[in-house]
C-alpha cells in the first residue's frame, strides 16, 4: 500500500463482525429517521435548513479541503483522493474526510458549510438549487454504474414483473435508484406507489419506501422487504451476508449512468479559482487512480485498510470487482455487458449533459413523496447549463487524458454520448 496513507485514517477497529450501526447516525434513533422519510418529513426538516444556514460567503474563509462522504463506493475518487495524497500533490491542506451516516446530515453540513467538497445523489443538487435555491455546483461525476437491485432469498423472483404486490426499498426518494427502478417496473407493466405498510396492494403495484442502506440487508434477511436497490458495498453484502441475489444492476439498465456526483459551493468557484481548479485535479486524478487499480482501491478503501469504510476488504472487493461472475448471466442480473463493456462499479469524471436533461425528464415523472412542484416547468436544458460547472473538469482532464481508458468512455468522442436504457 502506498507511503502517502495517512496515518490518522488507518482502521482502528478489528471485529470480525461488521456492525451496521457504524454507519447510521445517531442524531434519531433509526426508527424515528425512517419514519420521517416515508412520511416526506425528512425533506421538509432538511428544507428549513437551506432558509437559516449561512451563506457560502460568510464562513471558511481558510482554503483547507473538507470532505463529508457516506460510507459508499460511490466516494471512491474523494477518499482516493485524499488517501494517495494528490490535494497535497496540488500544494492543498485536506482534513480527514468526516464519514456521515446519511442524506440529511450530508446535506446540512454541506449546507451550513461544515463541508466544502462532497459527493451528492445526482437529483439531489437538482432539487437544493431549484426547490431551496441553495447555490450548489455539480462539479463531475463521482463514478458509473455501482449499483444493483436484490431480492430476498425467501423469494421466487426472478423478474422486474414479479415486485407486483412486493415491498422494495430505495435510499431517498431523489436517488438514481428510484429513478432506475421505476423505469424497470413500467416497463415490466408494474405501477410503482407509496402506502403505508401493511395497506393492501393491488397485483400489479410495487410498494416503495426509503430506507437506510445500513438497514436494508438486516430488513431483508428478516423478510420486512422483498427487495431493495442501493449503491455498494450493501448489495454485496446482502449477497455475502443476509441471502440476497442480484436481480439486475442498475449499470445494465442504464448503460454507464451517473449515480453520485461531485459537488462544491459556487461561491468557491466564482471566488477561488484557483484553489477550485486544484480540488478538481486531484479529484480528477482519484478518480483515473481508482479506474485502473480497483482491486488496491477496495483494499484502501476497507477496514482492513485506511479504514475509510467499516467495510471488510472481502465485501469491498466484491462491490468493486465482482462482475464478470457467470452466474449473473446465468440469472440474467447482467444481459448487456458483452455489448456495453462495463463494470460493476466504474470511474470517469465527466458530467455529460445528455445525462443531466435525461435525469431533470425522468424526475418529472418519478414517484416520490411530499412536493414536487418545483420540476413544473423547468427546463432540462436550463439545469444542464446553469448547474453544472463543466470548465474545471475538463482543464482537469485535459491534464490528465487517461481517463479516456475508462471503458465507460468513447475515446474517439469522449465528451459526448447518447443515453441507453434497455431493460
Amino acid at each position: 500500500m502506498s507511503d502517502k496513507i495517512r496515518p490518522e485514517t488507518a482502521a482502528q477497529d478489528s471485529r470480525d463482525e461488521w456492525d451496521d450501526d457504524d454507519y447510521f447516525s445517531s442524531d434519531f434513533s433509526r426508527r424515528q429517521t425512517l419514519d420521517m422519510m416515508a412520511s416526506g418529513a425528512l425533506l421538509a426538516s432538511i428544507g428549513a435548513l437551506f432558509g437559516a444556514a449561512p451563506s457560502p460567503a460568510q464562513a471558511q474563509d481558510d482554503d483547507v479541503v473538507r470532505i463529508g462522504y457516506l460510507p459508499i463506493t460511490d466516494a471512491t475518487a474523494l477518499l482516493v483522493a485524499h488517501g494517495k495524497g494528490f490535494f497535497e500533490d496540488e500544494g492543498l491542506e485536506a482534513e480527514k474526510p468526516t464519514l456521515i451516516r446519511g442524506w440529511s446530515p450530508l446535506i446540512e453540513g454541506f449546507v451550513s458549510n461544515k463541508f466544502n467538497l462532497v459527493h451528492f445523489l445526482k437529483p439531489i443538487p437538482v432539487w437544493m438549487r431549484y426547490n431551496n435555491k441553495f447555490p450548489v455546483k455539480i462539479m463531475a461525476w463521482a463514478h458509473t454504474n455501482g449499483s444493483g437491485l436484490v431480492v430476498g432469498g425467501h423469494t421466487d423472483i426472478t423478474d422486474f414483473s414479479q415486485l407486483g404486490g412486493k415491498q422494495v426499498a430505495v435510499p431517498f426518494w431523489y436517488s438514481m435508484h428510484n429513478i432506475v427502478l421505476q423505469y424497470a417496473l413500467r416497463q415490466s407493466g408494474v405501477t410503482p406507489v407509496i402506502k403505508a405498510q401493511g395497506e393492501p396492494l393491488a397485483a400489479n403495484e410495487c410498494n416503495l419506501q426509503v430506507m437506510p442502506p445500513p438497514e436494508m440487508p438486516p430488513a431483508l434477511a428478516a423478510k420486512k422487504l422483498d427487495a431493495y436497490i442501493v449503491a455498494e458495498p450493501f448489495n454485496a453484502l446482502g449477497e455475502l451476508k443476509a441471502g440476497a441475489r442480484m436481480l439486475r444492476f442498475t449499470g445494465d439498465i442504464w448503460k454507464n449512468h451517473p449515480c453520485c456526483v461531485v459537488c462544491m459551493h459556487e461561491e468557491a468557484t466564482t471566488q477561488k479559482q484557483e484553489w477550485t481548479q486544484k480540488v478538481m485535479n486531484a479529484v480528477v486524478r482519484g478518480a483515473i487512480y481508482a479506474s485502473q487499480n480497483k482491486a488496491e482501491v477496495a483494499e484502501l478503501l476497507s477496514r482492513d485498510g485506511a479504514g475509510y469504510l467499516p467495510a471488510p476488504a472481502p465485501v469491498v472487493q466484491r462491490a468493486m470487482t465482482v462482475y464478470d461472475d457467470p452466474t449473473y448471466a446465468e440469472s440474467g442480473a447482467i444481459k448487456n455487458q458483452a455489448e456495453w463493456q462495463n463494470g460493476r462499479i466504474d470511474f470517469q469524471p465527466w458530467p455529460y449533459p445528455s445525462a443531466t436533461k435525461l435525469i431533470v425528464e425522468a424526475m418529472t415523472d418519478t414517484v416520490v413523496s411530499g412536493d414536487k412542484t418545483f420540476l413544473e416547468g423547468l427546463d432540462p436544458n436550463f439545469v444542464v447549463d446553469d448547474l453544472v460547472e463543466y470548465e474545471y473538469v475538463k482543464a482537469a482532464l485535459d491534464k490528465y487524458p487517461e481517463w479516456k481508458n475508462d471503458p465507460s468512455v468513447n475515446p474517439g468522442d469522449p465528451f459526448n454520448r447518447e443515453e441507453v436504457l434497455k431493460l
